[in-house]
């Protein structure tokens, strides 16, 4: 396996003194490609049957057919002739262009991001083991469910799977962009493999978890560079209320001519068109669907994967946050740093921890052997008996020997009550030894050996750096953080202190996770949720927002909705301010739009009627110089505004850890107020421009 069969990937590989560009060019090339293939797209965009999933933009477009075919039909005497018919037509067209331009560029930056993750997809031999064990060669694209693959140091992985047998390390920067290769191991929560990176060391035996077409980069590719976004609730409604406002604009241009014939006069269809295309929020119209595009993008550029806008969406709204404490919070690398004896179990212990772990493949079970090795206990192999795995139920695992004897290991106190099952006795000094481990912010395991409890195993893990300061940014977001951990009380209580966070639930199992998440969403909160094992899936279903780890299980990506490529649990924080960020940005550029509108009216609606009702005059407060430069000022400023507020659509609206309340009077003050002035200035300038031209 690991023959490529792409001639030029070889090459690349092969012949190092190959001409590179350099990164600048390279990026001002990708850029001017972005830029050009925009522009192409805008123009394909004008399909009215693409068109019409826009209705505002949609309007504009049939305004600019009426306007463009008036130009060829007799002009009413005393009209606004066919230049002006012309000039609101291709006005108009530039409009929807603008408009277009702005949502092409938004799905292009997308589908480069496809681009490079297809570079990833490549034509692969797969080792195959069969079931008389023998090894078959076999294209990737033919692998099924349940296949078994062997893969060696400088292979590729040929799909996504689970290691079953081996430890080895994985260059996965092909899908995450992170050139520091990963631990994979068979056993916990870091076994998921993904189709596509390379083996750089050692071997390892992988279970094939998906079909061809439906691999986690198959889906990656098809999310990031679909144009058939789903549309998420809240831009749904907002849509709704921009077409229901476009509608009733509609109706009042339609039934405008009665109103102007019974007073005596008459106004041009190329002047009702400029005014219901300045009525309607086509600012908004023409951005909305850019905005919701580049939230997921900035998701994506964060390295992680959104299954559906609404999760982005959600992730704004959030009000708590549900975080496992090992490999979250801490670092998750449980340590045996000692063996502490209790009762009269001091030369025995030793012995029986090693059984405890002698087959035990977890980071914990072999740090358990390499501390007795580096004391010098030898712990002899067994043949025959059987490993009890650990289970979330149970909270033990250990080891039945030939002979009938069982060992455990586990929660002190489940291990109690499974020696009290037993009618053995518990050692006096147990709990004080357990309870002073647990103080010093160490998990405690007791290790026993049928009736008898010979002593605990003291592991270490350590709170990561900063997560005080990163708890408190989530507490002046209003969100409060809760931590799930299977540690004793004593235990959870010194690293929730360590960490800050607001709460922890001690002696966590997988159905208290459910709970908790359903318990807050009962009080009509949205929850966020990290995971990244089996045990943690049916909570990333339940929670709003479900961050599952690229490094995690194959069952925790498929229950989630969002998945970390860097597997960073604390992203979580970056995937709450984006998500904020994409409402704010929706929500400022609406109340920019909206405010524009009205600067507008006070532009055209004078300018329509002020020949006919002199009155009129006194809202032209603008000053400006005729009717027709007023009309054709105002439609100009509508149209180029679209393309000056598509770096704002894309970037997203800069967000500060602060209450909702100081938002809403900052974006009032500078999208509400300033949306309002901004046309006032830009029109009268357009205008006297114009004035000196016509």
């Amino acid at each position: 396996m690991g023959n490529h069969l792409l001639k030029d990937q070889e090459e690349d590989i092969i012949s190092p003194a190959r001409e590179v560009p350099s990164p600048s060019v390279e990026k001002n090339s990708k850029g001017s490609s972005l830029l050009w293939n925009a522009l192409k797209e805008s123009i394909v965009k004008l399909d009215p049957r693409k068109m019409v999933k826009n209705p505002i933009m949609f309007i504009v477009e049939i305004g600019f057919f009426i306007s463009f075919i008036q130009v060829f039909l007799p002009q009413r005497p005393g009209g606004t002739g066919t230049w002006f018919s012309l000039s609101v037509a291709l006005i108009l067209l530039f409009t929807v262009l603008f408009a277009n331009f702005a949502e092409a560029l938004a799905e292009g930056r997308g589908k480069a991001q496809a681009g490079a993750l297809k570079k990833s997809k490549q034509d692969m031999i797969a080792n195959v083991r069969m079931k008389d064990g023998s090894i078959r060669h076999m294209p990737s694209d033919k692998l099924k469910v349940d296949d078994i693959v062997i893969v060696s140091q400088g292979e590729w992985i040929p799909g996504d799977g689970e290691v079953i047998k081996g430890i080895a390390s994985v260059d996965e920067s092909a899908i995450t962009g992170e050139s520091a290769p990963v631990m994979k191991e068979a056993g916990g929560d870091f076994n998921s493999v993904t189709g596509g990176t390379r083996v750089v060391s050692d071997s390892i035996t992988i279970r094939i978890t998906s079909n061809p077409g439906e691999s986690f980069l198959d889906r990656m590719i098809s999310l990031v560079e679909g144009a058939e976004r789903q549309k998420t609730p809240n831009e749904i409604a907002l849509n709704t209320v921009l077409t229901s406002l476009t509608l009733i604009f509609l109706f009042v241009v339609m039934t405008l001519p009665f109103f102007t014939n019974y007073l005596g006069f008459q106004i041009d269809t190329a002047v009702l068109i400029a005014l219901l295309v300045c009525l309607i929020p086509t600012t908004i119209g023409g951005l909305l669907s850019a905005i919701g595009i580049a939230g997921m993008d900035r998701v994506t550029q964060f390295n992680v994967l959104a299954m559906s806008g609404k999760a982005v969406e959600a992730a704004g709204d959030i009000n708590t946050i549900i975080l496992d404490k090992t490999g979250t919070i801490t670092f998750g690398n449980r340590m045996a740093s000692d063996i502490i004896p209790t009762g009269e179990g001091e030369e025995e212990l030793p012995y029986w921890a090693g059984m405890s772990s002698l087959k035990d493949e977890t980071p914990e079970g072999r740090s358990v052997l390499e501390l007795l090795k580096g004391r010098g206990v030898v712990i002899p192999e067994v043949t025959g008996g059987t490993f009890i795995d650990f289970k979330a139920e149970t909270r033990m695992s250990g080891l039945d020997l030939p002979d009938g004897r069982r060992v455990r290991k586990g929660a002190v106190d489940a291990v109690k009550a499974w020696v009290k099952a037993q009618g053995g006795s518990i050692p006096a000094d147990l709990e004080a030894k357990s309870t002073a481990i647990a103080g010093e912010g160490g998990t405690p395991l007791a290790v026993a050996m049928d009736d008898r409890i010979y002593g605990l195993i003291y592991l270490k893990d350590t709170v990561k750096p900063g997560m005080k300061e990163r708890f408190e940014q989530l507490r002046k977001m209003g969100i409060k953080t809760v931590m799930c951990t299977g540690d004793n009380p004593l235990t959870a209580a010194t690293i929730a202190r360590e960490a800050g966070v607001d709460e922890f639930i001690a002696e966590c199992k997988p159905e208290d996770k459910i709970e908790v998440i359903r318990f807050e969403q009962s009080q009509g909160k949205l929850v966020a949720m990290t995971g990244d094992g089996t045990n943690d899936a049916p909570a990333l279903a339940q929670a709003d927002v479900g961050l599952a780890m690229n490094s995690g299980t194959t069952a925790a990506k498929e229950a989630a909705n969002m998945v970390d490529l860097d597997s960073d649990p604390t992203k979580i924080i970056e995937v709450v301010s984006i998500g904020k960020q994409l409402l704010m940005t929706r929500g400022a550029l609406t109340t920019f739009s909206i405010a524009n509108d009205v600067a507008k009216y006070f532009a055209i609606i004078p300018a329509m009627f002020m020949t006919a009702i002199p009155e009129m005059e006194a809202l032209n407060i603008m000053k400006l110089s005729s009717p027709v430069t007023a009309i054709l000022s105002a439609l100009i400023f509508n149209a180029i505004i679209i393309p000056l507020l598509v770096p704002l659509a894309m970037k997203g609206v800069a967000y500060k850890p602060v209450r909702s309340d100081i938002l809403l009077r900052r974006n009032l003050l500078i999208y509400g107020i300033g949306g309002m002035l901004a046309p006032f200035a830009g029109i009268k300038v357009i205008d006297l421009m114009m004035s000196l031209v016509i």
